[in-house]
């Protein structure tokens, strides 16, 4: 039986695009939210822990990368760009960039602006002679960046292969929003996971210890807080599966039993079985990796990778449109 519908007042003081997101992911089929629902305070915090679990080696991959590629990146782009860095997070990686780099500023964007700023003041105290100009936005579409950095060449930092998260079609739009924000001769330094066996990707995606059916189970609790929602978070968990054909990782909540239940007083109801497509991480082979940067405006100029080639940082460049051929 369906719950009553609930006053959908409650709701009012949510994000309105996140509303109007989740209500259409739940009455599609197959259902489905958008990735970046993901990250209020809460969910944060859940992907910082994720980053330092022995099973998830993106992050120790990348960083080692950065290191070893960093006094490298800083001799072809530059003393004194601009560096922005989208979904900038805990900034963690950030500082390796900033100490090669000798930038004019640095310029966070993060659609979290509570973790953003926490974070920020860490890096400010860290970096206490570098401009500082946290951006609370969704860099999925263009921005008009601070007028302070309007005439500095410009660095845009993306790790992590966030990249990932979106299907290509979106990826390739990110990619050309990033270049209208940056301008052209802008360059971009860019996180790309690379295809692997499933085993491993698998259990990077579904940790032993939980940590990341807690960072996808939290979005349907980020749904009952925000948006007056009745989802009986206990009846669903956590799947990860690779989509071989699609090569990426699929996240999923599926329910465990027939459910019933309301947001922002609409009803729903699902089928034991039945799923939430909550995330992708496409994986990335070295031609696919360029060929994407460059449908997306963005020449490779440059590439570092492990001795394993699991994970690749590149160098990109926008340069000018050229006539064809």
């Amino acid at each position: 039986m369906l719950k009553p519908e609930v006053d959908d007042g409650q709701a009012t003081l949510a994000d309105p695009q996140f509303r109007a997101d989740v209500l259409a992911g739940l009455e599609r089929r197959p259902r489905a939210i958008p990735a970046r629902w993901f990250y209020d305070r809460r969910g944060s915090e859940l992907f910082e822990a994720i980053t330092g679990l022995p099973e998830y080696y993106p992050t120790r991959t990348e960083t080692a990368i950065l290191e070893r590629a960093c006094p490298e990146v800083a001799a072809i782009t530059g003393d004194g760009r601009a560096v922005v860095e989208f979904g900038s997070g805990s900034s963690t990686k950030t500082p390796i960039l900033l100490r090669a780099l000798a930038p004019s500023a640095y310029v966070p964007i993060d659609i979290s602006g509570e973790f953003l700023r926490h974070s920020t003041r860490a890096l400010a105290a860290a970096f206490p002679d570098l401009l500082v100009l946290p951006f609370e936005a969704d860099f999925m579409r263009p921005l008009a960046l601070p007028r302070t950095i309007a005439g500095a060449a410009k660095l845009g930092f993306f790790p992590g292969s966030t990249i990932g998260n979106m299907t290509p079609l979106a990826a390739v739009d990110l990619l050309r929003a990033m270049r209208t924000s940056l301008g052209e001769g802008a360059q971009l330094l860019i996180g790309m996971d690379r295809i692997k066996d499933a085993a491993t990707l698998v259990a990077a995606y579904d940790d032993a210890a939980g940590v990341t059916a807690a960072f996808n189970l939290n979005l349907l609790e980020r749904i009952n807080r925000e948006l007056a929602g009745t989802v009986p978070v206990e009846a669903f968990r956590h799947r990860a599966v690779w989509n071989d054909d699609r090569a990426r990782i699929e996240m999923h909540l599926e329910a465990t039993r027939d459910v019933a239940f309301t947001v922002a007083g609409r009803a729903f109801a699902m089928a034991a079985g039945e799923t939430i497509h909550t995330e992708n991480s496409h994986k990335y082979g070295p031609r696919e990796a360029r060929i994407l940067l460059r449908a997306g405006g963005w020449t490779p100029i440059a590439e570092w990778s492990d001795e394993a080639d699991r994970f690749a940082l590149i160098l990109a460049e926008a340069q000018a449109e050229r006539p064809a051929p």
